[in-house]
């Protein structure tokens, strides 16, 4: 994906100061760049809306139960990185 196209998809629903710290961000090394989008990630983290922590804290008690009760068994580190190779192979 080119630059202009970034900054011309985007320029549309973005302010106009967004839009300027975006065309100076694209100037930035990609080492820098990297560390820039990495702390604006977790800026969105710290942000986050009640009902997706509230789904999270519900999917965690309900998978705690599941090993708790013995319906799903857990795997060692060595074997479920064999199951992701051999799935993606």
């Amino acid at each position: 994906m080119s630059r202009v196209f970034v900054l011309s998809r985007y320029h549309e629903i973005m302010s106009q100061e967004a839009d300027e710290l975006l065309k100076k961000a694209l100037t930035l090394p990609v080492a820098e760049r990297a560390e820039l989008a990495g702390s604006l990630i977790e800026s969105l983290d710290e942000a986050g809306d009640e009902s997706v922590k509230a789904a999270w804290d519900e999917e965690i008690a309900r998978r705690m139960e599941d090993l708790d009760s013995g319906k799903v068994k857990p795997a060692s580190l060595s074997e479920a990185r064999r199951r992701l190779s051999s799935a993606i192979e």
